[in-house]
């Protein structure tokens, strides 16, 4: 393990702009939260959005830190303890973190699964395959992190950890023996140089859709975001095509994938189809999963365990078939009600319609949705969202997700608008209930 500042920077394709000579000091950690100092880390200021961890580089100090990496020049901030200036901290901040663990991605396969939906589906979905199959394996989720027979609570549930984070349960996985790793890596994970440093050997992309326009700015930027890491059936496919330049295969529905899905039929407690591969090997597959977006995470997974890391088709489908429920994720919940309730994270347009037209298949009664829209988030989805719902449930009943800083009943405004506008009727097809435990 690489723990002095002068070791850890030469190893790694970061310069310092100054001082040119870095110092040989003992670190015994990083932080980026000077709340979470420890005597003895290193402190990295990070900027972005509406945090200055230049700000903070004080109290950091006051908590034991005993360096500071930061992007401002040193003559612009007061300190006690040797800084470094780099042109960007989030880049250093992965290769430190990589450093400081003796690069742990290097001793390990890792297979990245990326998109706007599906990311947690199609990683569960590998993880259980290689792990069905006899290989020693690991996942670091947005849910969780799996070691070995451990399994820790990342606690952030809608991103990528952050670098030390992901650096720190890579290095874990190595001490135990794993060989192979699935890291789900969101858009901001891949934005904010989170999963930097941890070399892919594949990567999955299951589609990119309206998602997070809120931080990434135009769709146009936010698939160049995705494309750094092929679902032959979504829309974003030929731009990623032509934008990758490693070798590539595609899964999907359509006739030209490398992997495709045939004959697809259901029964209420399952879904059946027939996975055929690319040299013309064909193997019928069963799961617990629901709905033929649910068909696609199932063949990225076969694809990246077939074609990526040499499984047999069969073991991939019997790996399949071992997947129960994922929570939250078309979860079917029984208590023993007259009717069939589903929990899904569905929190996009495509998402939801996807889900909807999911809940439509299984059922012969109505369709009744139940959703909100978080606060401080791209608006444009909460009209898209409403604009789906009303279009495809037969009741939209419009609740709260996380407000945050806005006014919840402004946001029902706005999603109750879009509503009426696809031809909804307040009181009649939708209804607006701010809290969540009575709309549900």
């Amino acid at each position: 393990m690489a723990n002095t500042l002068a070791q850890i920077f030469a190893q790694i394709p970061v310069t310092a702009i100054a001082p040119t000579k870095i110092p040989n000091l003992l670190i015994n950690g990083i932080a980026l939260d000077s709340r979470q100092v420890k005597p003895g880390n290193l402190f990295v200021a990070l900027t972005g959005g509406s945090t200055d961890g230049h700000k903070y580089i004080t109290s950091a100090v006051q908590q034991g830190a005993i360096a500071i990496v930061g992007t401002q020049p040193a003559a612009d901030l007061t300190l006690d303890v040797p800084y470094l200036q780099v042109a960007d901290a989030r880049v250093a901040l992965a290769w430190i973190s990589a450093a400081f663990y003796n690069f742990p991605a290097r001793k390990l396969t890792v297979i990245g699964v990326t998109g706007t939906d599906g990311k947690t589906t199609t990683s569960n979905l590998l993880y259980q395959i290689l792990k069905h199959a006899g290989i020693r394996v690991g996942m670091v989720s947005t849910v969780n992190a799996v070691i070995g027979e451990t399994e820790i609570d990342t606690g952030f549930h809608v991103t990528t950890p952050e670098a030390p984070d992901v650096q720190h349960y890579l290095a874990q996985m190595v001490a135990a023996g794993l060989t192979h790793v699935v890291l789900e890596t969101t858009s901001h994970g891949l934005a904010q140089e989170r999963v930097t440093a941890c070399e892919f050997d594949i990567g999955v992309v299951t589609n990119i859709t309206h998602e997070h326009l809120d931080y990434h700015g135009s769709y146009a930027a936010y698939r160049a975001a995705k494309a750094r890491l092929l679902n032959h059936d979504d829309r974003s496919y030929d731009f990623l095509h032509d934008y990758v330049q490693t070798v590539q295969l595609s899964y999907g529905f359509d006739p030209q994938a490398n992997v495709r899905a045939e004959g697809l039929r259901y029964d209420p407690l399952a879904m059946y189809f027939t996975a055929v591969f690319h040299d013309g090997q064909k193997v019928p597959v069963t799961s617990r999963l629901v709905g033929r977006y649910n068909v696609s995470n199932i063949l990225a997974a076969m694809t990246a365990a077939v074609s990526g890391i040499g499984l047999t088709p069969q073991q991939a489908a019997e790996g399949v078939a071992q997947l129960g429920q994922i929570p939250g994720r078309m979860e079917r919940i029984s208590l023993g009600q007259d009717f069939t309730a589903i929990v899904d994270f569905a929190h996009t347009p495509n998402a939801l319609q996807v889900t909807l037209e999911t809940a439509r298949e299984i059922t012969d009664g109505r369709v009744i949705a139940v959703f909100g829209s978080a606060g401080l988030r791209d608006r444009e989805k909460r009209r898209l969202m409403a604009e789906v719902s009303a279009r495809l449930a037969d009741i939209t009943i419009l609740t709260a997700e996380d407000p945050r800083t806005e006014s919840l009943d402004a946001i029902l405004a706005e999603m109750a608008k879009a509503a009426a506008a696809q031809g909804g009727v307040e009181g009649q097809t939708f209804w607006r209930v701010p809290d969540r435990r009575e709309a549900i």
